[in-house]
């Protein structure tokens, strides 16, 4: 099996100069290789070719055999680094939080411990007869939440 470390400093200097991040490096047991990158702005196809050339430059298939995959970062994968959670500030995520429940809400602010969300929810307000719309803030902190995802509304 070929070392992850190794393929992940690879890619890492190939994207030096750009907005485009490692998320992920993954390998089976079968040299299938797979790179997950993302970017500030956006990934297309000709920077994962790119990645892909400059990755298998570094690699001689005739010392080992393998199978080469980079793909961008999906818009309903979970986020994993905390440069992800960033770009998203100011945008609709969707959170399963380890207790069961899904939010779906504002992502507002990020730290490397927590993050803070904001939605508006009905509540009942003294003096008032109907419910009425409140803007609310929660903060999470990591191990509270099992995976976070950006969300696109198609409606």
């Amino acid at each position: 099996m070929m070392d992850i470390q190794k393929i992940r400093q690879v890619a890492e200097v190939a994207l030096e100069g750009t907005d485009r991040f490692v998320v992920d490096v993954k390998c089976s047991p079968a040299n299938e290789i797979e790179i997950v990158i993302d970017a500030d702005s956006a990934v297309d196809l000709d920077a994962c070719v790119e990645l892909s050339r400059a990755v298998e430059a570094q690699f001689d298939r005739e010392v080992e055999d393998y199978e080469l995959s980079v793909y961008s970062a999906g818009v309903g994968q979970p986020l994993k680094l905390l440069r992800q959670y960033q770009k998203l500030v100011g945008s609709p995520v969707e959170l399963l939080l380890t207790s069961g429940v899904k939010v779906l809400a504002t992502l507002k602010e990020v730290s490397p411990e927590a993050l803070t969300i904001g939605y508006t929810e009905k509540r009942t307000v003294e003096g008032k007869k109907r419910k009425v719309e409140v803007e609310v803030e929660e903060s999470y902190t990591f191990d509270q939440i099992k995976w976070t995802k950006e969300y696109l509304d198609f409606h």
